[in-house]
């Protein structure tokens, strides 16, 4: 699963997307979250406030609970605002 990271949230984790192999009972964006607040602590202040983390899986907009599947592509990313 390739997991993108956009904004200060690629900031503090490092990198801008990571190629991760979640355990198989991970089957959602919560669980997802939960799992990768456990690879460092980096990830683990990025992920801290769920309420402000926007979700996509395979370019679509998807809410906190969406399943995943193999081989999804995970998007990360704070609010966005404009002007």
């Amino acid at each position: 699963m390739n997991i993108h990271y956009f904004a200060w949230m690629r900031e503090q984790i490092g990198k801008s997307v990571e190629t991760e192999s979640p355990p198989a009972h991970i089957d959602n964006i919560d669980d997802l979250l939960d799992w990768l607040t456990n690879l460092s602590p980096a990830h683990a202040e990025a992920l801290a406030d769920r309420t402000i983390i926007g979700v996509a899986v395979n370019k679509e907009f998807v809410e906190p609970g969406a399943k995943l599947e193999d081989g999804d592509e995970v998007a990360l990313f704070p609010p966005i605002t404009g002007g």
